[in-house]
């Protein structure tokens, strides 16, 4: 269904990582790849405090609440490919418009591709993309300070802490303390993909 938002849908690609929308056919993939890194993706994995409402449960109804979101403009869920194959997520989320013109963005790759640089390479798609195409202004990325694989993530793409959360999210049964990184059209004048590139030369 054709999106009715800025930005949405979008295939977007960068040394071999590619970044598209999520689709409904991707419920085989999604399903396998998450079972297969659930001890790996279980510590940094959203939960639901007591007395909350559950989560949708299926990737049907997951999938669903994402792509009608999408469409309104809230959301953009993408897939992470690598190799033709299904290997994570990036989700820009919380689309604020108004004054604001920011929005969140969370992440996971598969334990397999873990390590290569398709996450920063991933992340680093979608924040020029809101930057481009979305015309938001300032994006945020939250990380928990025992996950140093994210922090690396950050780390590589040159975003400054600004900020420190007690307490932000409900992860893995329990609320969870976050660092708050964020970055600014003006930051990155050439976009984070050429400061990526940049920083990996210096390597």
């Amino acid at each position: 269904m054709p999106g009715t938002s800025p930005g949405w849908p979008a295939h977007l690609e960068s040394e071999g990582v590619v970044l598209r929308s999520l689709r409904k056919s991707d419920a085989d993939e999604w399903q396998a790849v998450r079972q297969r890194n659930h001890d790996w993706l279980r510590p940094w994995d959203a939960t639901v405090p007591p007395g909350s409402a559950p989560r949708p449960s299926s990737y049907k109804l997951v999938t669903k609440s994402l792509l009608q979101q999408a469409r309104q403009g809230a959301c953009l869920p993408f897939v992470i490919e690598v190799d033709g194959r299904f290997a994570g997520q990036v989700t820009v989320s919380n689309v604020a418009r108004g004054s604001a013109q920011w929005a969140s963005i969370g992440y996971w790759v598969a334990a397999e591709v873990a390590g290569r640089g398709v996450a920063p390479r991933a992340v680093a798609l979608a924040i020029d993309h809101c930057f481009g195409s979305v015309g938001l202004h300032r994006v945020e990325i939250c990380v928990r300070p025992e996950n140093s694989n994210s922090l690396r993530v950050v780390e590589k793409l040159g975003l400054e802490q600004v900020g420190y959360a007690p307490r932000f999210l409900h992860i893995d049964g329990e609320w969870r303390d976050h660092r708050i990184f964020a970055v600014t059209v003006e930051e990155v004048p050439r976009g984070i993909l050429a400061r990526l590139s940049t920083h990996q030369s210096h390597q």
